[in-house]
């Protein structure tokens, strides 16, 4: 029994900074495995915010001015490369000239920190004018198919742009007396670097009409597509914006199936 004890002495002494060890080891691949977590999630962030600051970003639709194309509650992630103004990754993104018919995200001229949605209707240089409600470009009328027109009383100023005989009480000022100086033949002629944008819902847009041109520097990009839609509860009258936030996402929680349009979720935007 002595010797048992004896030789059991030297090993039970010999387990116990083997323990240590271990434990230190164990710390040591905690604080490591926290290191890695945190390494991770910060590559994360920073691609995250790459993305939306330079390829992708999301935009709600707030209005009806591009129905039928684009609906109240309409979640868009916008590509915001394709448009962009070529820089020292020229050649290696594929960026492209706006075309006319394409549907563009801006800044609002009038107030930059606003983003609108809008289709372009003329490039620079090019002749435009509307004769009861039909689009012209260049002397040929354009089709629209995406066009919805849903008012029965005809506005001139509306309907004939740019008919400088009517003037409507939704024109910006400062529009009003530049738009003197680019009409020639009844037709606004588009200065360089600017574009003539309409909505697809003609007669309830508020658009290039009445409020001026989109500059080229103000163009973020394209909708790529519509990754989510939810029909949109408006806040009650009267009720604060912050407590309005507050029930529309509350809202949005508890009527998440009953309410998201399945069918519109991923569409491509035309």
């Amino acid at each position: 029994m002595g010797s048992v004890a004896e030789t059991a002495a030297p090993d039970s002494a010999a387990s116990v900074p083997a323990e240590s060890s271990v434990r230190q080891q164990h710390g040591l691949d905690r604080r490591g495995g926290w290191l890695s977590s945190a390494q991770s999630l910060a590559g994360t962030v920073v691609i995250a915010v790459f993305v939306i600051t330079f390829i992708v970003q999301a935009f709600q639709i707030p209005s009806e001015s591009m129905e039928d194309t684009l609906l109240i509650g309409d979640y868009l992630l916008v590509d915001k490369v394709h448009y962009a103004i070529p820089g020292g990754w020229g050649q290696m993104l594929p960026y492209s000239a706006i075309q006319r018919g394409e549907i563009i995200v801006f800044r609002y001229p009038v107030h930059p920190s606003q983003h609108f949605v809008k289709r372009v209707i003329a490039l620079p240089g090019d002749h435009v004018r509307l004769v009861s409600k039909q689009v012209w470009v260049n002397g040929k009328p354009v089709a629209e198919r995406y066009v919805v027109f849903r008012s029965p009383v005809r506005d001139h100023y509306r309907d004939d742009f740019p008919d400088l005989n009517y003037l409507s009480a939704n024109v910006e000022a400062r529009w009003w007396l530049k738009l003197r100086a680019l009409v020639h033949g009844g037709e606004l002629v588009v200065p360089p670097d600017q574009y003539f944008v309409l909505g697809d819902n003609r007669d309830e847009s508020l658009d290039s009409r009445y409020w001026g041109l989109v500059p080229r520097q103000n163009v973020i990009g394209r909708p790529l597509l519509i990754y989510w839609s939810f029909r949109n509860p408006e806040p009650s009258a009267g009720s604060r914006a912050e407590d309005g936030k507050l029930s529309r996402l509350a809202y949005m929680i508890t009527h998440f199936m009953q309410e998201t349009r399945w069918d519109r979720a991923f569409r491509v935007v035309h």
